[in-house]
């Protein structure tokens, strides 16, 4: 059985005019195994696809170095997730 990668999601961006009504803020930064109960529920519904399609050794149009970005829903929010399959090399280094 192939082990799933490890996913990080980070925020990288924000353009909408108002803060994210769940606190996530530019730099903020989740495991999704680990934290995944931290992440706002409007944003994990879109992220989901993308990280379920990596997890099971899909891949994604427009990927660069093992990493997506993805925004928010909330036209108000829009912040920008960056969503990376974490190398076991880089989650040896750690």
């Amino acid at each position: 059985m192939m082990k799933r990668p490890k996913i990080t999601i980070r925020v990288v961006d924000k353009k909408g005019p108002m803060p994210c009504h769940h606190g996530h803020i530019i730099g903020s930064e989740l495991d999704f195994d680990r934290d995944r109960g931290r992440l706002c529920p409007m944003a994990q519904h879109v992220l989901f696809p993308y990280i379920d399609i990596l997890r099971y050794g899909g891949t994604i149009p427009g990927m660069k170095n093992n990493r997506i970005r993805v925004s928010c829903p909330d036209a108000d929010v829009i912040n920008i997730f960056e969503i990376e399959i974490v190398s076991e090399e880089k989650q040896d280094a750690h």
